[in-house]
């Protein structure tokens, strides 16, 4: 499958498609989609953080990222169109499921 670069219009509309669950606080910063997801320690920021390993490996799409004890720092890019594409956002919220099953 080809992804394209959206457009300002299609991001606007995909982030608060995105946002529209009351625990997602997606935002853009520096042209890509970030969020900090919490934890209650460091074990299940690790695992979080395995799920999504797993699942961006199957989908070859690997966040930027960086964890601290309960924190993980998440920054979303698709790198071939110099942008945000489709895969950035089914990235998103895939993680948001796996936050919430921590």
């Amino acid at each position: 499958m080809t992804y394209q670069k959206l457009t300002s219009p299609d991001i606007e509309s995909a982030l608060e498609q995105l946002n529209s669950n009351a625990a997602s606080h997606w935002v853009i910063e520096d042209s890509k989609l970030t969020k900090t997801f919490e934890f209650r320690n460091f074990q299940q920021a690790f695992g979080f953080m395995t799920m999504c390993a797993l699942y961006a490996e199957k989908k070859d799409h690997h966040p930027e990222w960086s964890n601290v004890y309960n924190k993980v720092s998440v920054q979303l890019i698709t790198h071939y169109v110099a942008g945000l594409s489709d895969k950035d956002f089914d990235l998103a919220k895939q993680m948001d499921v796996f936050a919430n099953g921590a």
